[in-house]
């Protein structure tokens, strides 16, 4: 017969991943704040919507809308 001991399995160890200080992550969000203005004001701003009034914001936009495969009339 075997012998089995209860609990003798081995657990792995928990490591804890390190902590990110707020100096290393506002680069981040900001870069992603700016990329989903990009976003939006080439993408998705048509005038019916838009933050901005005019279409002053969307006539700046509008190659980079087409080269970007984005359709906007």
């Amino acid at each position: 017969m075997s012998e089995v001991a209860a609990g003798s399995a081995a657990r792995p160890e928990v490591v804890n991943p390190p902590a990110i200080s707020a100096g290393e992550l506002w680069p981040w969000a900001l870069f992603g704040v700016a990329l989903m203005l990009l976003i939006y004001f080439v993408g998705i701003d048509e005038g019916a919507a838009s933050v901005v009034p005019g279409s002053t914001l969307h006539e700046w936009v509008h190659d980079g809308r087409h080269l970007l495969g984005f359709p906007c009339h």
